[in-house]
């Protein structure tokens, strides 16, 4: 399904093709993430529509411009586990084989510039600073791997505050929070139940550690209380 949109958008737009190429020279001084927007091409994905989905072919690689993703996988009782959230400068749909593990949907309406997986590797066999951008990558796709099931260990109540202060940590502001996912992607993103974490977050609230704005608001009120909560 992407890949067919991705070839109507490139005819449309001649500008902007996956076989465009960033000679070796200029590469290097760009970060990877501006070389994939230079490589790239920008989509629009509406709310909770599919980018891609879990076994198929990891084609090409994504930079979320605007907006929210999420990906996830489906159980085999039916409950969904989301993987991970990217954020806007984010890059994701890295994979270890050639197929995806997980699906992706934009969280919200969203903008996301999708490059050629083979441009990328090609620019990277020919500029050894792109070769490195993109094992940094990699190697902190992993980390965030290895968090997230350090997370998922911990009590319910360190999983929210763990949650809180990681996107404290990616967004402009670490003291507002304005969370772009639902309280149930939330719960699926911490293995919880919705109403565990609806139960945790007004908790928090009563200690005066956080403010709940309004539902999709949090206000970081006592930082020290939180990193103590996180266990």
């Amino acid at each position: 399904m992407l890949q067919q949109a991705a070839v109507q958008i490139a005819t449309t737009r001649a500008p902007l093709k996956f076989s465009q190429q960033v000679p070796a020279a200029n590469a290097g001084r760009h970060g990877l993430t501006d070389t994939i927007e230079m490589m790239g091409v920008q989509m629009s994905f509406a709310r909770n529509s599919e980018i891609y989905g879990e076994n198929e072919p990891a084609d090409y690689l994504y930079k979320v411009a605007s907006g929210a993703v999420r990906t996830y996988k489906v159980l085999a009782d039916g409950r969904r586990q989301i993987g991970a959230f990217y954020l806007p400068g984010d890059t994701f749909g890295l994979e270890s084989g050639d197929i995806h593990a997980f699906s992706a949907e934009a969280v919200v309406d969203s903008k996301v510039v999708v490059i050629k997986r083979s441009a990328l590797i090609g620019l990277a066999a020919r500029d050894n600073d792109v070769a490195r951008q993109l094992w940094v990558l990699t190697s902190c796709e992993l980390r965030r791997v290895q968090d997230h099931i350090m997370l998922l260990i911990k009590t319910a109540q360190e999983r929210v505050v763990g949650f809180l202060l990681e996107m404290a940590a990616r967004m402009p502001s670490d003291k507002q929070i304005e969370l772009p996912m639902s309280r149930q992607d939330i719960a699926d993103y911490l293995g919880l139940t919705i109403e565990t974490v609806s139960r945790t977050l007004t908790q928090l609230e009563n200690s005066a550690a956080i403010e709940l704005a309004t539902s999709r608001r949090v206000v970081l009120r006592n930082r020290v209380a939180l990193s103590r909560l996180n266990g």
